[in-house]
């Protein structure tokens, strides 16, 4: 059992879609390969082939990311956290586990607002939170993450960027305004693709747009933010 999480029934469910992604991952990696020597950058939105091959694929954090992601929101006492990119839900599993802990600790509400544009993932992933004993803390929006994440209802603690990286920039543009000062952002895999990430980076790397910034380098990358005004 997971030191972090410290939750046996999230477990199981979680060691089930870690095994699912090992058997996954030969075939995503022929076809990411395929992609490099084709000269294509990351998977895009408005590409069919790549929305037709990700849409049973499991797309998920790095476990240690996730274990990261849990602590930061505990340290932050976070009760409301937006996520882009729900895919099949692991990630999300870790930061509702983290708002029920709050919640739990020092009282008040919460809510995990996950995204994903498919809604067979959805689903999917609203059945993976429910057998983790997750389902009530979480609510996932379908379709397009720059309309859905117009309101997210209250002042955001914090923010996981890990989806369709062209609309990264404009998902954080949504998303910024309403970032409680001091809430934190973290965005996935920033050192392994730094060019197609060049407009977010700009971004929150500025001071003057009020972040302070700092690129882990770790699995791909990860660029941490906070949110300072």
């Amino acid at each position: 059992m997971s030191n972090v999480l410290c939750d046996p029934r999230a477990e199981t469910v979680l060691a089930r879609l870690r095994d699912l992604e090992t058997q996954q991952s030969p075939e995503m990696r022929r076809y990411y390969d395929a992609k490099r020597r084709a000269g294509s950058g990351p998977t895009n939105p408005g590409s069919a082939d790549d929305m037709s091959f990700v849409r049973d694929k499991l797309v998920a954090l790095d476990p240690e990311k996730c274990d990261l992601c849990y602590l930061l929101c505990r340290s932050l006492r976070a009760t409301r956290v937006v996520e882009f990119g729900t895919s099949f839900g692991v990630s999300t599993i870790y930061l509702a586990a983290a708002v029920r802990d709050n919640m739990r600790d020092f009282g008040g509400e919460g809510v995990v607002i996950g995204t994903e544009i498919e809604p067979s993932k959805a689903a999917i992933a609203q059945q993976n939170l429910s057998d983790a004993g997750l389902s009530d803390f979480v609510e996932i929006r379908i379709g397009d993450a720059r309309q859905t994440l117009k309101d997210a209802g209250g002042p955001v603690d914090f923010l996981l960027l890990d989806s369709w990286i062209p609309l990264v920039r404009p998902v954080i543009d949504v998303v910024a305004p309403q970032l409680r000062a001091g809430a934190v952002v973290l965005c996935d895999n920033v050192e392994l693709f730094e060019q197609d990430y060049r407009d977010y980076t700009s971004l929150v790397r500025d001071p003057r747009n009020g972040f302070r910034s700092v690129l882990l380098s770790h699995q791909g990358g990860i660029e941490l933010s906070v949110k300072l005004s």
